[in-house]
């Protein structure tokens, strides 16, 4: 019996105590038909468009109108992300929007996909599967947790 405790007691920190929880080592919360969103978020996957990827997205009002973000082209965007449960976890809101070139792997993924054929001025909403986020590592920042769904509106804001 002692054996079986401290056994388990050795174990339970590799495996995670069986938490499946959002982030906490469940490949499954990677997948967003498979997590339970804040309602404030206002997420409804069956009124978005699901790309082969796993990515959702949805634009935003009317779309935009000025240049088309394209493989290869500096875009500038303004964004908010949330994890699943409502937490803010970053913004650029009051700041300087990020830029970037399109498909080049300078950032997540799932912004890669999720901005491509979107027009300057319009608005668009990602969900984001862990596997075109930050996977099984998390963020580096420890802010996103491993297998973490994101979800993402963006604004287009530039492209050169």
């Amino acid at each position: 019996m002692f054996r079986s405790l401290l056994l388990c007691a050795l174990l339970l920190p590799l495996l995670g105590c069986g938490d499946d929880s959002p982030g906490q080592g469940n490949p499954d919360n990677g997948d967003p038909t498979k997590v339970t969103y804040a309602e404030s978020l206002n997420v409804d996957l069956s009124t978005m468009t699901r790309l082969p990827s796993g990515l959702y997205l949805q634009d935003l009002g009317a779309a935009g109108t000025g240049a088309e973000a394209t493989d290869g082209a500096r875009v500038q965007v303004h964004y908010t992300g949330w994890l699943p449960d409502g937490t803010m976890f970053e913004s650029s809101e009051n700041k300087a929007p990020i830029a970037f070139n399109l498909g080049r792997r300078q950032v997540i993924d799932g912004w890669d996909q999720g901005i491509l054929g979107m027009r300057v001025g319009g608005k668009r909403r990602l969900i984001i599967p862990s596997s075109l986020g930050y996977g099984s590592q998390g963020s580096s920042s420890g802010r996103i947790p491993p297998y973490t769904v994101l979800i993402f509106n963006v604004e287009l804001i530039s492209v050169r």
